[in-house]
């Protein structure tokens, strides 16, 4: 009877080692999301310039632009922000506005 003799690492021909490689995990840009006001009938425009200013420190300039681009297309860009960060806003702005008797929305939406 003859016997077996494991075969030898070093031959071309024997088992293989190698090394295991860690794999890498990317990481994903968060989803954005775009905060928006929207025109109504009720509410002042030096409310709305002022809440972009308090809730989106834009300057007066960019305040009033933002305003009439809201009175003339009835919605408007007031940034766009992370969905934590948008939904903090949206929230601000409501109930600022509530606390003043001013039926202004803000909505927020996937961009």
């Amino acid at each position: 009877m003859s016997e077996q003799v494991p075969p030898d690492p070093s031959e071309p021909n024997g088992p293989q080692t190698g090394t295991l490689l860690k794999t890498r995990t990317k990481t994903a840009k968060p989803a954005m999301y775009k905060v928006l006001i929207l025109n109504d009938d009720y509410t002042p425009m030096e409310f709305v310039v002022h809440i972009l200013e308090t809730f989106f420190n834009k300057n007066k300039q960019e305040a009033i632009d933002i305003m009439m681009h809201v009175h003339r297309r009835g919605v408007g860009l007031c940034g766009i922000f992370t969905c934590e960060v948008a939904e903090t806003k949206v929230t601000q702005v409501l109930e600022y506005a509530k606390a003043h008797d001013q039926p202004l929305q803000c909505i927020m939406e996937r961009e």
